[in-house]
Parts: C-alpha cells; structure tokens; sequence
C-alpha cells in the first residue's frame, strides 16, 4: 500500500466515524500527518475548555471614533498570505465587514481574520510575524466615512 492510500484510507475512517463534517480538513503526505478541526457549536461548552469561548467583542475607544480588529486564539500573525506578497490590508485602505485584514498561524492552521464592520485602516499595531494573545488589538480602524 503506497503512503497516500495510506493517509487516504485514514482520512476517510475518520470521516466515517465523525458525527459530523470537520469545519477544517488538512492532510500533508510526505510528513504523514491528519489534522481535522471541528466547530464547537455556540453556546456549547467542554469541560476544562474555558479559552474556546467567542472572543471578546472589539474595543472602541470612547474619545475616539477607533475600533479595532482583535485576535481570537492565541498564536502568529501575519499579514501577508506568504512571505514576500502584499500585505491583506495596509494603512489606509477601506475595508469592508467581513474583509480578510491578516492571518494567525495557531497549531499549524493558518486563520482569517477579518474585520466586522466597515471602515479605514488607520494603524497595524502588531508586527508581521508576531506571537499575539487572544484579545490583542491587531488593527486599528476608523468608520468609514460613506
């Protein structure tokens, strides 16, 4: 049996024995890993899993008309896709709600960020390729102005 039938062949035992599909499915050959991630359903709860909660809501500033994007795992961000292409959003660009604005790598998975709500990108306040903590501002923006 040749490696991929092999890493096939588990892939798909722990597909049939999953109640449900796996929000997240990456399999790597050479190093013969499976990694599956699954969504915890809102409002769920696992014993001694107290960080897998929803992140906090962004903070405002009340002097200020900032909001910012905030990290929701611990992990790196990065704000390019891969090294050495153009960041997803620098300072001054208009995003949209829902625009991807970096990634954070946690345990091998690579995670979009975006952002919530329109507005401009005023400052990126973490460097590329920095650990961050859940909760940590990673980009400042303002509204937009319509």
């Amino acid at each position: 049996m040749s490696e991929l039938e092999a890493v096939t062949g588990t892939v798909v035992k722990l597909l049939k024995a999953s109640p449900e599909q796996p929000a997240r499915l990456r399999v790597s050959l050479d190093g013969a890993s499976v990694e599956m991630e699954w969504r915890v359903p809102e409002g769920a709860r696992m014993p001694g899993a107290a960080l897998t909660q929803a992140p906090p809501p962004p903070e405002e500033d009340e002097d200020t008309d900032r909001f910012y994007v905030c990290a929701p795992m611990v992990g790196t961000f990065y704000h390019a896709p891969e090294p050495g292409a153009d960041p997803f959003v620098s300072v001054g660009d208009l995003v949209s709600a829902g625009q991807q604005v970096g990634v954070v790598e946690a345990m091998k998975l690579f995670n979009a960020i975006d952002a919530d709500r329109p507005g401009r990108v005023v400052e990126v306040l973490v460097p590329d390729a920095t650990a961050v903590e859940y909760g940590q501002r990673l980009v400042a923006c303002t509204a937009a102005e319509a």
